[in-house]
């Protein structure tokens, strides 16, 4: 019986002789006659003593984080047990944080003593993540409210607790522990999580535009990309050069669904779309079909860069004529405008609440730049760039990206140029630098925190000569409120000319490893 019933059923009964008693005693019979003596008053029915309902311990959620550059992207108690086994390909030890040690190790069907020499005991949560960083190959489990972008938090099982396929509410995620609740773990939610989707060049004309118009593939074709292997490489392109040969692995459109069910989603349209466009076959000018705009806005696009190089293409009537498209589709840009002022303003979002300022800018091509009644794009290297990002922090913007048009072609290593403006960028306020322009994944920084992709390489787009022009990076971000929780880096390659797809574990290894290696003097995340 609860102890509602228990409590219910004692009052009744005292209620009911209550009730009998006053009855019984309300009229004397008349053959009584009244006792001189006195009458003992009857004595009350005693209260039950109720025991206090029992509290049941807080279920904490924990996560598993592996090193920033991991191609893991799952684990689970069969994993768990194979690193206790030393069995395991992918991790040598496991690490936690030693007071929480033991209830985590409990949740995870192990304990100190079984785990033996293949667990790690750090002496705070953050040398977890740091002992995690350092890329030795050790796996951490802390509390999900722990867990920063300086590593990757790896799915449970088929769970996620980030990204856009993160379980809706701690409700439903599977890897707890019995702790004591921080204010911290009371106010991690995945309900309130947002995401982001940002991805790198888009051309709409040549060889994409072969494919989407004269192959009639259609506008959305592109970005119906599944995923594929590298399963080896082929001899040669015009120029000469090895070309993966691949095996498709699944044909569901796992790229559109990316872009389309994060929050936001940016890329770098690579050109204009005027009112009368030219198919190009081949060259430097592009210029796109207003039809075809319809493929970036059906796959979730949500806004695009316009300061870049070839934004000009079709001269400034042909600018003009873009941002009424784009407006007209319902598509955001950003890094063009009639005037400079009108160039340099920000595209905003509410997202959960928070307010996000999108910027672009160019350093390439002076000549399309704005001026005070002119149209063209915006120009990077201005102070007035700094200048901008201060105005939509002051504005209330709590998340500012940035996505500068820069570098030199075909080189994953940034100028001394480029670093000096993305570290301005980020001391004016900026929170996220996303560069593009070179055709080649480039490398990546962390300056104060806050981090610089160089280049993402291609998304649509036609460069079908080299390895390195086929495949790209299209980044996955997770915010809580307005702080970045999680970084993924999704290696692609092009196919068809124009679709990009997502490579597998094994395969995007070499997209990485370029990333990183770029990256080997500049601070970054391991």
């Amino acid at each position: 019986m609860s102890y509602d019933s228990t409590l219910r059923t004692a009052m009744t009964l005292v209620f009911v002789a209550a009730f009998v008693g006053a009855c019984g005693n309300s009229q004397p019979s008349a053959s009584t006659s009244p006792s001189s003596s006195p009458t003992a008053a009857p004595s009350a029915t005693p209260m039950p003593t109720l025991a206090p309902t029992p509290t049941a311990p807080p279920q904490v959620a924990i996560a598993p984080i592996a090193d920033f550059r991991t191609t893991a992207t799952s684990i689970d108690q069969a994993g768990v047990a194979a690193i206790v086994a030393g069995k395991s390909s992918a991790f040598k030890k496991i690490e936690v944080f030693d007071a929480d040690a033991d209830a985590i190790l409990a949740a995870l069907g192990t304990s100190r003593t079984a785990a033996g020499a293949s667990l790690v005991v750090a002496k705070t949560a953050d040398a977890v993540s740091t002992d995690v960083d350092a890329g030795t190959g050790v796996l951490g489990f802390v509390r999900a409210s722990q867990v920063g972008p300086s590593v990757r938090a790896i799915d449970w099982g088929d769970q996620s607790i980030f990204g856009e396929d993160r379980v809706k509410s701690l409700a439903d995620w599977k890897l707890l522990a019995v702790l004591p609740e921080t204010s911290a773990d009371l106010a991690f939610d995945p309900s309130t999580e947002w995401t982001a989707a940002a991805a790198g060049d888009v051309n709409l004309d040549r060889g994409v535009y072969n494919v989407i118009h004269n192959q009639g593939k259609g506008a959305d074709y592109p970005f119906d990309g599944g995923s594929v292997s590298i399963t080896g490489h082929t001899c040669c392109s015009s120029f000469g050069w090895q070309l993966p040969k691949v095996k498709r692995l699944s044909s569901a459109p796992l790229v559109r669904n990316m872009m389309s069910d994060a929050d936001i989603s940016m890329v770098n349209l690579e050109g204009p779309a005027p009112v009368k466009s030219s198919y190009h076959t081949s060259g430097l000018t592009f210029t796109f079909n207003q039809a075809y705009l319809s493929g970036l806005k059906n796959a979730g696009i949500d806004v695009v860069s316009l300061a870049n190089n070839h934004i000009g293409n079709a001269g400034r009537q042909g600018m003009r004529e873009t941002m009424t498209a784009l407006t007209k589709e319902g598509i955001a840009y950003a890094g063009l405008g009639t005037n400079d002022a009108a160039a340099r303003q920000p595209a905003i979002f509410t997202i959960q609440g928070v307010k996000v300022a999108f910027l672009a800018y160019d350093s390439i091509a002076p000549s399309y730049w704005a001026g005070p009644s002119l149209t063209g794009s915006a120009q990077l290297t201005s102070d007035k760039t700094l200048t901008d990002i201060r105005s939509a922090k002051a504005a209330g913007a709590q998340v500012v990206i940035v996505y500068p048009h820069w570098g030199t072609e075909y080189h994953t290593t940034p100028t001394s140029a480029e670093r000096t403006w993305a570290h301005r960028m980020i001391d004016a306020g900026a929170d996220m630098i996303i560069g593009n322009h070179v055709h080649y994944v480039a490398a990546m920084e962390v300056y104060k925190g806050k981090p610089i992709w160089y280049a993402l390489g291609n998304f649509v787009f036609d460069q079908n000569w080299s390895e390195q022009t086929e495949e790209g990076l299209v980044l996955e971000l997770t915010f809580n409120g307005g702080s970045l929780v999680q970084a993924w880096m999704h290696p692609i390659l092009d196919l068809s000319n124009c679709q990009p797809n997502l490579l597998d574990a094994s395969s995007g290894k070499v997209v990485l490893n370029q990333l990183y290696t770029a990256s080997a003097k500049l601070p970054t995340w391991k």
